[in-house]
């Protein structure tokens, strides 16, 4: 800024030289005003005006917070109840597969050691006894498709109080299945039956134009069938054969029949027969006794090739060596087996038990399995022996 060239005399000369200004205010008014510009503000206004506008704030504020912090409660409380729920009803699932198993281990158990079988529908094919219940195991004999051999097929009836077993038995033959099982339709027998239960004799009456002659192999079936049928059914001892009332039945390759003595064989070998385009394998009996039950097991590696049967203990299945004591048999398997847990496997250990029980073995023991579940088998527990092969149920 420039520097000003007026001196403080040439100002003052200045001042002078202007018109005067008078003020006609009381002196004590314009005093008054002064003092009331200089006061200062009272303290207790900028705290009033920070609470009340804090007041606002919480009015505003506050149901919003309630809402949100209800609804934080509810949601929490709608997560707690469904945590509590889903816990309930695992527990409950928990509950009722211990019942469950409790229920499978008390039906499938044996006395004095228990087998844990864990059912998994089809896996199995034989007959147990915890699955007879009050019922009564029927077994019949059916011829395969090609007439060569014989298909024992087991299943549960309930017997009528006022019916024998032989009634039960003709009667339920209707009932079979037979073609729909891949095997003959042979049943009902065209022959009628009558049970002596004083001499223990059972009397099969067929009429004049039947039909169990016409051939070699329909004559051993109808003979085979009938023993096999009686034996696997009663305590029966003797069959007595009649034409239309008349003693004696004549068949071309066994002349005039009348007797028939009933004879148990057991000591067999069971194998695997398959009919065609089926899935089904069916375990039966060969024909033949075998000495011990290690020429059965012998023989069961090979099968019967001539009759469509074939080999039941699979090579997966290594045998290291058998104990038999007490009707117990006790199988140690080599250190290199590998059972693979499918139902071939389960066929053939199956074939193994019923092998077993036609020696007279009452329950299995596995020693050193490679696996301990073998489809609905637990192989490191003692196993009772089939009650009988083949399970079909029929209505």
């Amino acid at each position: 800024m420039k520097k000003s060239e007026w001196s403080d005399k040439q100002l003052e000369e200045l001042l002078r030289q202007m018109p005067k200004i008078q003020d006609h205010r009381n002196p004590r008014d314009i005093y008054q005003n002064l003092s009331i510009k200089k006061r200062k503000r009272p303290a207790w206004l900028v705290p009033g005006f920070a609470t009340a506008a804090a007041l606002l704030l919480i009015f505003l504020l506050v149901p919003k917070m309630l809402d949100g912090t209800e609804s934080s409660f509810n949601s929490a409380k709608q997560e707690e109840s469904s945590s509590e729920e889903k816990i309930s009803l695992s527990d409950d699932n928990s509950s009722i597969m211990m019942k469950k198993e409790d229920v499978a281990e008390t039906e499938n158990g044996i006395s004095g050691a228990e087998p844990k079988m864990l059912m998994t529908g089809s896996d199995k094919t034989a007959l147990y006894d915890y699955e007879v219940g009050n019922g009564t195991v029927m077994t019949y004999w059916i011829p395969d498709s090609q007439a060569q051999i014989l298909v024992p097929i087991s299943t549960v009836v309930n017997i009528d109080s006022n019916k024998d077993w032989l009634t039960t038995f003709t009667e339920s033959m209707g009932l079979l299945k037979e073609e729909e099982w891949g095997l003959t339709d042979y049943y009902p027998l065209n022959a009628t039956f009558k049970w002596d239960s004083i001499n223990n004799t059972v009397t099969v009456d067929v009429p004049k134009d039947h039909k169990y002659g016409q051939g070699s192999a329909a004559e051993t079936n109808f003979i085979n069938s009938l023993k096999n049928n009686i034996v696997s059914n009663s305590q029966v001892s003797k069959i007595k054969l009649t034409t239309n009332g008349q003693p004696g039945m004549e068949l071309g390759n066994y002349g005039v029949i009348e007797e028939i003595e009933v004879e148990r064989k057991g000591k067999q070998a069971y194998f695997f027969y398959t009919p065609d385009g089926m899935d089904t394998t069916y375990l039966v009996p060969s024909t033949d006794k075998y000495q011990d039950i290690n020429a059965a097991f012998e023989a069961m590696k090979i099968g019967q090739q001539e009759l469509g049967l074939a080999a039941s203990l699979v090579p997966s299945f290594t045998i290291k060596e058998f104990t038999i004591k007490d009707n117990k048999l006790v199988i140690t398997m080599d250190d290199n087996a590998a059972l693979e847990n499918n139902r071939e496997t389960i066929n053939s250990y199956e074939a193994i038990l019923l092998t077993a029980k036609g020696f007279g073995i009452e329950t299995v023991t596995i020693l050193n399995p490679p696996i301990q579940i073998l489809g609905p088998f637990d192989l490191s527990k003692e196993m009772k022996v089939p009650i009988g092969a083949n399970l079909h149920q029929i209505q």
